[in-house]
């Protein structure tokens, strides 16, 4: 049998224990087909990118599966008919992960990268002194393209 991750995103107005419910009758459609679950990651309600059938939310869910092709695509033809479902993606992977996915993981703020990289620190007025351009009353005024 082959691994795959399956991440599925339901609709921002069913329940967390309707996306428990979604998460069981999946799990019903694969054991049936001869496959088996590991994990289930409830990843919670989460802003979209972009809305998708008027949801501007969706629950996330990731779920870890050994099944043979056939029951990924019975859950997957599944999954196209309801209508609490807004998409689905399945990935084949060599081997699960252990532990927690990135999604799960707590990072501390000191952890993360900064944006600016590691530049030293500019302040305001540190590139010097700024050179003499002259004096700008003696050279002859250009009329703007605009107002010609």
């Amino acid at each position: 049998m082959a691994l795959y991750e399956h991440v599925f995103l339901a609709r921002q107005d069913i329940t967390p224990q309707q996306v428990d419910g979604l998460v069981e009758q999946y799990k019903g459609v694969l054991e049936a087909n001869g496959g088996k679950v590991g994990r289930v990651e409830n990843w919670g309600l989460k802003s979209l990118t972009y809305r998708i059938k008027k949801n501007r939310k969706a629950h996330y869910v990731l779920m870890d599966i050994d099944a043979p092709a056939a029951a990924v695509h019975e859950i997957e033809r599944q999954m196209r008919i309801n209508e609490d479902v807004l998409r689905y993606m399945t990935i084949a992977v060599e081997k699960h992960e252990e532990g927690a996915s990135a999604m799960m993981q707590k990072r501390d703020r000191d952890d993360r990268p900064r944006r600016d990289g590691d530049r030293p620190e500019r302040g305001f007025g540190d590139r010097g002194p700024r050179p003499d351009r002259g004096d700008r009353e003696d050279r002859p005024r250009r009329p703007r393209e605009d107002r010609a």
